[in-house]
């Protein structure tokens, strides 16, 4: 199922409004100088700038910055289909890297796999983004409880 496939309705007619103030609460993701870029029922993608300030020693993006965003896109994308009022937490997200991420931005998208009454099964893949295009360079598996 590819992130653009609409099999989900969202509960709320209003969700892109609440990711996107959700969103703009997020201090590390300002930080980031994170970027929404999609917004679907069940589909949220955001970008960040790598740089110096998201490095690891070796000069790669740290996992910890693709984390962040892979598990923030899965988030949203989970909460995008969530009634009014409903916070989404993350329980638990498993990460395998696939290659540095080498470019000038990093791109996590997120989607809902599974929405269920109290777990949803989300995903993230993340790409590096250069000159040359796109690269993956990691998948997120993990579940998000609705509060």
């Amino acid at each position: 199922m590819s992130p653009t496939d609409n099999r989900f309705e969202p509960l709320n007619p209003e969700f892109r409004t609440v990711i996107r103030e959700q969103f703009e609460r997020q201090g590390l993701l300002r930080n980031f100088d994170a970027k929404l870029l999609d917004i679907e029922p069940g589909s949220v993608t955001i970008a960040a700038p790598t740089g110096p300030e998201v490095s690891q020693q070796d000069g790669f993006p740290h996992a910890g910055f693709g984390w962040s965003l892979g598990d923030s896109a899965a988030g949203f994308a989970a909460l995008s289909l969530m009634a009014a009022g409903e916070r989404v937490l993350t329980v638990e997200m498993k990460t395998n890297l696939l290659a540095p991420a080498v470019g000038q931005r990093v791109i996590a998208r997120g989607r809902v796999l599974r929405f269920g009454r109290s777990l949803c099964v989300v995903q993230s893949d993340l790409f590096s983004e250069a000159p040359d295009g796109e690269k993956h360079v990691a998948v997120m598996l993990g579940t998000m409880i609705r509060s």
